[in-house]
C-alpha cells in the first residue's frame, strides 16, 4: 500500500517535459495516436480476447496505455513496450545501454516504475543481464504480459472508451 502511494506521488511529482504542460491541461479522454487509424468495431471487439492483438495495433496500444495512465498503472505496458524495443536492438553497445535503463526504471527494487514480478523472475533477469542478449527480459516480459492479460485487459474492456470503440 505504501509503495503504491509512493509510486502515485512519484508520478505526480515528475518534472513536466516543458513549460507547456503547465498551460495545456492533459486531455480527459485517452489520446489518439497520430497516424493510427481508428479500428472498426469488429477489430476492436477482438481485443477483448487477445491482449496480443490489442498491443500490436497502434491505436489499441495508445488507447490501452492512456487508460492505464488514467488509473496510475501504466508501468506494466511501458515495460512491455520497452522490452519489445530492446529485442529489436542490434548493436551490442546499445543493447547494454537499453538493458541498464530498463533494469533501473522497471526491475530494480524501488525503481521509479517498478513492475510487480516475483523474486525468482527478478533473479533470473538479473543473471541474464550479466551478458545482455535479445532474450534477457523474456521471462519478466511474459510475467507482465500475463498480469496485464488477467488484470488490466478486463478493466480496459469494461472502460467507457473501449465501449465507445465497439459501438
Amino acid at each position: 500500500r505504501a509503495k503504491e502511494i509512493k509510486t502515485k506521488l512519484g508520478t505526480l511529482l515528475q518534472k513536466p517535459d516543458s513549460a507547456i504542460d503547465f498551460i495545456i491541461p492533459y486531455p480527459e479522454k485517452p489520446e489518439k495516436p497520430p497516424k493510427a487509424q481508428k479500428p472498426s468495431p469488429e477489430e476492436a471487439l477482438q481485443w477483448r480476447d487477445s491482449l496480443e492483438k490489442l498491443l500490436q495495433n497502434p491505436y489499441g496500444l495508445t488507447s490501452f496505455r492512456s487508460f492505464l495512465r488514467s488509473e496510475f498503472s501504466e508501468e506494466n505496458v511501458e515495460f512491455w513496450v520497452a522490452c519489445e524495443d530492446y529485442k529489436k536492438t542490434k548493436s551490442p553497445v546499445k543493447m547494454v545501454e537499453k538493458a541498464k535503463k530498463i533494469y533501473e526504471e522497471f526491475i530494480q527494487t524501488e525503481a521509479p516504475k517498478e513492475v510487480n514480478i516475483d523474486h525468482f523472475t527478478k533473479a533470473v533477469t538479473m543473471k541474464n543481464l550479466v551478458e545482455p542478449s535479445p532474450s534477457s527480459f523474456d521471462m519478466a516480459q511474459k510475467r507482465i504480459f500475463a498480469l496485464m492479460e488477467k488484470d488490466s485487459l478486463p478493466r480496459f474492456v469494461r472502460s467507457e472508451f473501449y465501449q465507445e470503440l465497439i459501438k
